[in-house]
Formats: structure tokens, C-alpha cells, sequence
């Protein structure tokens, strides 16, 4: 039988290495589909008007993980934490115009330093931490496992954003067959293990 890849089983049902694996296959995806791309201008711009440019979907994936990440830092620190308690994120006028101001490849630079901070602390974990709990009054209670798979979801939607404008803006015209992979393609090369 052909062992299961990360393209066949629904991330609800991933075991927790298999989890934290594909969290960090997050980066790798990224970094295959932005490094080669040496104009700055194709990751900064799109083709319909009203659609995130790549540079917009990359900012997204760090501002989710640093919105998740003290979540669960939290719960793995407390016994049933009040998450309330952790400020809300927001983004200020001066963060926005250094969002403006810092390439593509430094914003995947953050968000691949938070990504392996997250991936350390679930690694970290024993696998009977994964359910524990923190509440909130203002959104729901989440555990672990939730805000882990939560995260993956997240990646995996706007993964298929940056793929899809990416070939829109033709921004992989001039690179390698390999930097041109497909999410899907992508997807099946990740050996995957199922919860038991």
C-alpha cells in the first residue's frame, strides 16, 4: 500500500508530528515558490484589481502566527489560562508603513523565525498537552490541537492564494521547474502519519 501524503488526509486527522511537520513544510513551500524570484516588482503586484499581491498573502501568514502563537504559548505555560488576558492584536500606522517599506523575502524571513518558534513549542509537548485548554470570553475556549490545526488550515488557504498569483502575475516565468511545483504537486511529496 502507498504510504498517505499530506495531499490525501484532511489535517483533522493528522497525528501531531505529522502536524508540526507540515507547519514547518509551510515555510519550505515559500521559500521554493518566492526565493528564485529576483524582481521585487512581481511579488508587490497584481493582475486584477482588488486581489492580495503575494507580498499581501506572506504578510498575512506572519501576522496569523503572531496573533496564534501567544495563544498557545499561554496554554502551554498556565492551566487553563484566560486567553482574554493576552492584549488583541492590532497593526499601527507605523508597523503598516514598515510592512510597505520591507521586502517580500524579509517578511517570509519573520514569519519563518515565528514558524520555527511555534513548531519548538509543539515539539516540546507532550502528545496528552495537545488537549489542553485555554478559554475566552470574547472568541471560544481553544486547545492546543486547535489552534495547531487552526494555524495549518490558515497556511493551506492562503498558500493557494499565493500559488494562483503567482502564475497570474507571471512572476515564474524565468524560474526552475522546481520553483514552479504546484501546492498540490507540493502536497503529495509529504509523508504523512494519521492520528491513532
Amino acid at each position: 500500500m502507498a504510504s498517505q501524503t499530506a495531499g490525501d488526509v484532511k489535517i483533522s486527522e493528522l497525528s501531531n508530528d505529522s502536524l508540526i511537520v507540515r507547519l514547518h513544510f509551510t515555510i519550505n513551500h515559500l521559500s521554493r515558490w518566492l526565493t528564485p524570484i529576483h524582481d521585487r516588482t512581481k511579488l508587490e503586484r497584481t493582475i486584477r484589481r482588488g486581489e492580495p499581491t503575494p507580498k499581501e498573502l506572506v504578510i498575512r501568514l506572519r501576522d496569523e502566527e503572531q496573533r496564534i502563537f501567544p495563544m498557545l504559548h499561554l496554554i502551554a505555560a498556565e492551566n487553563n489560562p484566560d486567553l482574554d488576558r493576552l492584549p488583541a492584536s492590532s497593526k499601527s500606522p507605523a508597523d503598516a508603513a514598515r510592512d510597505e517599506r520591507l521586502s517580500t523575502l524579509s517578511i517570509m524571513a519573520e514569519f519563518r523565525r515565528l514558524r520555527q518558534g511555534t513548531c519548538a513549542l509543539l515539539r516540546s509537548l507532550p502528545d496528552n498537552a495537545w488537549s489542553r485548554v485555554g478559554s475566552s470570553r470574547r472568541t471560544h475556549d481553544w486547545q492546543i490541537r486547535s489552534l495547531a490545526e487552526h494555524l495549518a488550515s490558515h497556511d493551506l488557504d492562503v498558500l493557494y492564494e499565493i500559488d494562483l498569483s503567482l502564475d497570474r502575475t507571471g512572476a515564474r516565468d524565468d524560474v526552475s521547474a522546481a520553483s514552479r511545483a504546484h501546492l498540490d504537486e507540493l502536497l503529495r511529496l509529504v509523508p504523512v502519519t494519521v492520528k491513532s
